[in-house]
């Protein structure tokens, strides 16, 4: 099965999401990992309560940040978009989702960002599948 890694610089918010949906919606077509260059203390708490809002998921109990190294080599690794520049992982993104980080802002803007977060799954997993 392929691993797919989730990368933002401080694994803290988009990535977390993005590696949640993968989790729940792709867990049959591929591994699903999130990391960045620096870690935070906790997953953003705003994140927390939509994605349990929204989708049932408790990302406290099954995930944390993690740095890159602290996960398996990925077959595909994908760019939540980090405006500043992307964090160098030792070889191309396969993708650049050009994400906004919705940090501090309103859960309107949370939720947008987490919609296009499962779309992009979605096209994930049908290109995953086409492999």
């Amino acid at each position: 099965m392929k691993k797919v890694a989730f990368i933002c610089v401080h694994n803290s918010c988009r990535s977390q999401i993005a590696e949640a949906l993968g989790r729940h919606f792709a867990f049959d077509v591929f591994e699903s990992y999130s990391a960045g260059t620096e870690t935070k203390p906790q997953i953003n708490p705003d994140a927390i309560r939509i994605m349990k809002e929204l989708y049932g998921i408790d990302m406290e109990k099954s995930q944390y940040s993690k740095l890159i190294s602290d996960i398996p080599n990925p077959d595909i690794a994908i760019s939540m978009g980090c405006n500043v520049g992307c964090p160098f992982i030792g070889r191309d993104f396969d993708e650049n989702w050009q994400l906004e980080d919705p940090t501090g802002k309103s859960d309107e803007e949370f939720k947008k960002i987490i919609q296009q977060i499962e779309k992009n799954i979605f096209v994930l997993m049908k290109q995953v599948k086409e492999m």
